[in-house]
Order: C-alpha cells, then sequence, then structure tokens
C-alpha cells in the first residue's frame, strides 16, 4: 500500500475514534454527574530520510523525516464540577467538591458514583435507584416524617410528632489521587483501578471532601456547544484525510497509464 494513504487511512481511523467519543459525551448530555471524555492522540514512528547533517563543513542543519500517521493513544475522564440542579427531593444529594459516594454491588464490591438520585428499601435502608445499599448503610425508621441531610452529611429525622431531631448517621465520601484511572462500569459507576490508587474515605467538609446539598443533583459536565465545535473539527478532518487518500490514488493510476 502507498505509504501516503496508510498514513491518511491512520487519520482516517483516529477522526473516527474521536467522533465516538463526542458521540457517547453528547447522548449523556443529561444524565446525572456524568464526566465528559476526551480522545488524545500521538503521532507514530518516523521514516528518516536522512539524518543531521553539514552541508557546507560548518552549520549543521536537521535532517529529513516523514510521519506515517497517528493513533489514540487515552481516551481521559474530565471529572470537573458539574452544575447543581435542584429537585426538592430530600434524598436527592449533590457533592459540591471533591468525593464520590460508596455504593455496595451485590457481589460485595464497592463501587463510587457521584449520581446521588437516592431512594429507599423496604427495610428503610439508603440505596440507589438501582437497589444497591450506600454505604455507610443508614436506616431510616418508617415512622421518621422529615428528613435532613446537613452539609457535613448528617441525616437527621424527626419521628412522629416529635420537633426534636434525631441523628441517624453520616454520609462517608472517598477520593482518590488518580480520580481518571478509576475504570467506568455502566450505570454511574466507577471501580478502583491499580491506576486511580486507593480509596481515601472521610466526611463532607473535612479534609479537603466537598460538601453535600440535599435536595439537588450533580447534572453532566458536557457543553454542548463545544463538543459540537470539536465534532466539526473532526468531520472536517476525516473529509480532509479521505481526499488525501483519492489524490494518492489518482497519482498511482496516473503511473500506471504512463506504464501501460
Amino acid at each position: 500500500m502507498n505509504p501516503g494513504m496508510r498514513t491518511s487511512a491512520s487519520g482516517m481511523i483516529a477522526q473516527q475514534k474521536m467522533v465516538d467519543v463526542i458521540a457517547n459525551n453528547l447522548a449523556n448530555v443529561n444524565t446525572t454527574a456524568f464526566k465528559r471524555s476526551r480522545a488524545a492522540f500521538e503521532d507514530v514512528l518516523y521514516e528518516t530520510i536522512q539524518g543531521p547533517r553539514s552541508p557546507n563543513g560548518e552549520a549543521v542543519i536537521g535532517g529529513m523525516q516523514i510521519g506515517h500517521g497517528v493513533r489514540l493513544a487515552a481516551v481521559t475522564r474530565v471529572h470537573g464540577q458539574g452544575g447543581p440542579e435542584t429537585t426538592g427531593r430530600p434524598l436527592d444529594i449533590a457533592i459540591e467538591g471533591e468525593g464520590f459516594f460508596q455504593v455496595e454491588l451485590p457481589e460485595g464490591e464497592i463501587a463510587y458514583t457521584r449520581d446521588g438520585s437516592f431512594t429507599l428499601s423496604d427495610g428503610g435502608q439508603l440505596v440507589t435507584k438501582n437497589g444497591y445499599a450506600v454505604m455507610p448503610g443508614v436506616v431510616i425508621p418508617p415512622d421518621a416524617t422529615v428528613v435532613t441531610i446537613s452539609s457535613t452529611g448528617m441525616i437527621s429525622v424527626n419521628i412522629g410528632n416529635e420537633t426534636q431531631t434525631v441523628d441517624l448517621g453520616r454520609i462517608e465520601l472517598a477520593r482518590f489521587a488518580n480520580p481518571t484511572g478509576l475504570m467506568a462500569t455502566g450505570g454511574n459507576f466507577y471501580v478502583e483501578s491499580t491506576a486511580s490508587g486507593t480509596p481515601q474515605t472521610g466526611f463532607p467538609e473535612e479534609g479537603g471532601f466537598g460538601r453535600v446539598l440535599q435536595g439537588t443533583l450533580e447534572s453532566s459536565n458536557v457543553e454542548v456547544v463545544q463538543e459540537m465545535t470539536d465534532m466539526i473539527a473532526a468531520q472536517r478532518a476525516y473529509e480532509i484525510n479521505a481526499r488525501a487518500i483519492r489524490a494518492a490514488e489518482d497519482m498511482m493510476r496516473s503511473i500506471d497509464d504512463l506504464i501501460r
């Protein structure tokens, strides 16, 4: 295959991956606490036609190299803060700042999420919308009339007609040295990986952890205008690489005609 065609083909593959990442970002623009992804690329091996040289015996000029395309280097997740969205539900909780909620999966594994759209199980335990328990487990009595969650994560309730509040426990958060290294598993969940490091746990508004906001959910941090701009740029780059392949084909056809 003509080297120019192979190089342009790598460019088309790279731009297709770029569009795939952008499409996923746009598809999740309304997903609670979704964090956008960003594709990063790198150039590949170079062919050195001629190394550094000194044509006049004095000044040394650089060599001549021809690159052979591009490849996907990484898809990183941007853990920027999403905007707050007021819902009015007492069990909806948003994190403003660092931290993840801890959730126990059916297999006993701990998953991490920024999606605080919680509800109660039949036993009164605080769970996710999938029914997974929020750790550490907090059980709200069935006769609780008012549920209050402070910015420090303290869950308090009023029992029956009593005005005195009862503290049930505190929400505990986790954070990672490298949150970008967390592995997304779907369902707004992440799991620990060797790249993320081990979790550090603590309470909201203590030790650098963010605060929690009751009756609020964190929205996606996807910016539609930016994604559309990136998609147009990727589309144009794809078209240019396709045109380069057609140009290389036309040149090869011209050479074939000369040989005939």
